[in-house]
């Protein structure tokens, strides 16, 4: 795993597809999966979509995707049946034939061998990747995913979607981890709301999130303060304390006037 510059950060975005995550049959598990890896490993994940399995659409929000971060990573429609459409639209997205590979043949050959299973046609499909790809090991049920250039084709079963991602995240560079620190405040967000975009505009170099909580009786927040440098992160959290301090002074001292 190599290293981005600290100003540079590295980037990613994530095209899940299936039918079945829109129509809501199958309930997503990788997009957190993935945004929890590429967290640790210093990758911003920047934006997710959901598409049908719909080879239009599919190639048309791949080729954006490709085009405007570091990395792409799919998962979903790379089985053995007639929907399986993922490899016959990232060939499209490249212009690269679709085609059965002969390594990934060879390797769901000596799979199905073993189990004294037939090699079927149908199963023969999940061979099937653009010319030149590079293959990602599956070590759960062997049928490989693929790289083409700058875009990760994986398998939309959680299992096999999270062995093939350990294979992945080793080879892929990354930038300066973000770090996070949280205070909380005991007003809710319509009282720190103004402050806080005035801190967020006078610490440029952080993200700064609210989050709101009510307990039953009582609105609060969490603050959460994120960034790629202690120094920074420090400074903008002293700022969020010193802030909450203030309207908690403001409010006891409008209760005693």
């Amino acid at each position: 795993m190599s290293s981005a510059s600290p100003s540079s950060p590295v980037t990613a975005a994530m095209l899940a597809i299936g039918d079945e995550l829109l129509s809501g049959r199958t309930k997503d598990k990788n997009i957190g999966h993935l945004a929890d890896v590429l967290t640790m490993s210093g990758i911003d994940l920047k934006e997710v979509r959901i598409v049908a399995d719909d080879e239009p659409a599919i190639v048309e929000a791949l080729n954006a995707l490709r085009a405007r971060y570091d990395y792409v990573f799919t998962s979903g429609g790379i089985g053995p049946t007639h929907d399986d459409i993922t490899a016959d639209a990232v060939s499209v997205a490249f212009n690269l034939p679709c085609e059965h590979d002969a390594d990934a043949l060879r390797i769901l050959a000596d799979m199905y061998r073993a189990r004294e299973m037939e090699f079927t046609e149908a199963r023969k499909r999940m061979a099937r990747m653009p010319r030149g790809a590079q293959h990602i090991a599956n070590p759960v049920s062997v049928a490989p995913g693929f790289i083409v250039e700058n875009v990760y084709v994986m398998a939309g079963v959680p299992q096999v979607f999270q062995a093939m991602l350990d294979n992945v995240v080793p080879t892929l560079k990354t930038g300066a981890k973000m770090m996070s620190q949280s205070v909380t405040s005991q007003f809710g967000e319509g009282d720190i709301g103004t402050p806080l975009s005035e801190i967020q505009r006078a610490h440029p170099q952080t993200s700064i999130g609210s989050y709101p909580k009510y307990d039953g009786q009582r609105f609060s927040t969490e603050i959460v303060v994120r960034a790629r440098d202690a120094h920074l992160l420090e400074a903008a959290a002293r700022d969020v304390a010193a802030m909450i301090e203030n309207i908690a002074k403001a409010k006891a001292s409008s209760t005693f006037a």
